[in-house]
């Protein structure tokens, strides 16, 4: 039960505050101002405590505060908090040979371009890839989202809004459909699986009639679909994917920004699909919540002379300190526990979902679900105003979710997440459901 109505009379200051002095494009999803968190649960600054399953969009891997990763970062900081990427320090190159121990490569070793986000990795990754291979046109995917800068942005097609008024891109873009199994926009053939159909529609009407393979230097794809809508691909598409990039000599990018780092079960979501990138982007919850980003590739393909790419926070000590922290937890136990709770909670929202007429699909891997809401089952037709609707009745019972895709509500908890908590959860969410729907 919360202690105050929401939101609190603190909150309310803060909220309004926020709305003379603070960008009003950052998208706020309800009013919840945070005070304090640990593990899995977080209070406002009103005493009102939640349970966080977006985990600052799957950011909080290892949880809130946790006591590891606390120590590290206050250990680095009585030591120093900033040296430019112009010298050297030995926390960073710790990070990057750990990375090259984790990378998703069999090659003998992966070199690291550390940043500060998401887009900065992705960013990198596109720079690269051009250098590398001396070509200037890439691929991607509908409903991919791979950050706001204007060279990510041009592979971002998720919501228009995003791309209104920034015109013109970088160029040298186009998108192909994502293979999502459950709305399918292409017919496959007989016998075909429908991330096959998506590959032989690159093949077929991409490759051979818009833009020359010979001038592809890569194809960017999430291997699970986050803001999308949390969308695991259909059969055959990795292995297609990879094929087709092998026989072109394309390199096949990886966006795990919101995959990686466990949050699947395995250390990247591309793993389980038993296909191996060339570039791998990661953020988010690489460092707990510290700023910091890593473009990993093939040693054989990072070959770019000093000067080519930089930054000044790239490889920050104290978020350094915080990602060797991150990767040791998730490699000690937090990989299993994401496959066991995730395989618990999927099962708990299947159960809820065949109680429920308005849930279409519940899908994902690990601690990466998504619930997808629907006008009706047969029609699949996406239902937003009762997705927004469960995720407000949801926060006011002390669930916090996001929305994501035209109609899903995603979970991305800590890796730390407990069944009891998920138990907790669920009850909150499901009386969500049901209120929400009886007032649809």
């Amino acid at each position: 039960m919360k202690s105050t109505r929401l939101p609190g009379p603190k909150a309310k200051k803060i909220i309004q505050r926020d709305s003379h002095f603070v960008s009003g494009s950052y998208p706020r999803a309800y009013p919840f101002v945070m005070d304090h968190g640990k593990g899995t649960e977080v209070w406002d600054v009103d005493g009102n405590r939640y349970l966080d399953f977006a985990g600052g969009i799957a950011v909080a891997s290892t949880g809130h505060c946790h006591p590891k990763v606390v120590k590290a970062i206050k250990k680095q900081v009585d030591k120093f908090l900033h040296i430019s990427s112009d010298f050297y320090h030995t926390i960073w190159v710790d990070l990057a040979e750990k990375l090259d121990h984790i990378s998703p490569f069999k090659e003998e070793s992966a070199r690291s371009f550390m940043t500060n986000s998401g887009t900065e990795s992705v960013e990198a990754a596109l720079k690269l890839a051009r250098y590398y291979t001396g070509r200037s046109q890439f691929i991607g995917f509908l409903g991919g989202f791979h950050g706001r800068t204007f060279g990510s942005l041009a592979f971002t097609a998720s919501k228009p809004v995003y791309r209104e008024k920034f015109f013109p891109l970088m160029n040298g873009v186009v998108h192909a459909p994502f293979p999502d199994p459950y709305r399918p926009i292409l017919k496959a053939e007989d016998n075909e699986g429908y991330g096959q159909t998506v590959v032989r529609y690159i093949e077929e009407q991409l490759l051979e009639k818009i833009v020359p393979a010979r001038d592809v230097a890569g194809i960017l794809v999430e291997p699970i679909q986050g803001e999308g809508g949390y969308v695991v691909p259909g059969e055959g598409f990795f292995p297609a994917l990879r094929e087709l990039c092998d026989q072109h000599d394309i390199l096949l990018i990886v966006d795990e920004v919101q995959s990686g780092m466990g949050r699947t079960g395995k250390m990247w979501a591309v793993e389980n699909f038993n296909v191996e990138p060339d570039i791998v982007c990661a953020a988010k919850g690489i460092a707990s919540g510290m700023p910091l980003g890593a473009m990993i590739a093939r040693e054989s393909i990072m070959k770019w002379p000093s000067g080519s790419h930089g930054n000044t926070y790239g490889g920050n000590p104290v978020a350094s300190a915080a990602a060797l922290a991150t990767i040791e937890l998730i490699e000690e136990g937090l990989l299993e526990n994401a496959r066991q709770v995730g395989s618990y909670m999927k099962d708990a929202l299947e159960e809820i979902q065949s109680a429920h007429n308005h849930i279409g699909e519940v899908r994902g891997i690990g601690l990466m679900l998504g619930v997808d809401f629907v006008k009706d089952k047969s029609t699949k037709e996406p239902d937003k105003k009762l997705r927004d609707k469960v995720e407000r009745y949801a926060f006011e019972r002390g669930l916090i979710t996001l929305g994501c895709g035209a109609s899903t509500i995603r979970f991305a908890p800590p890796l730390t997440l407990a069944k009891s908590e998920v138990d907790e959860g669920m009850s909150i969410f499901e009386e969500a459901v049901r209120l929400a729907e009886s007032k649809n």
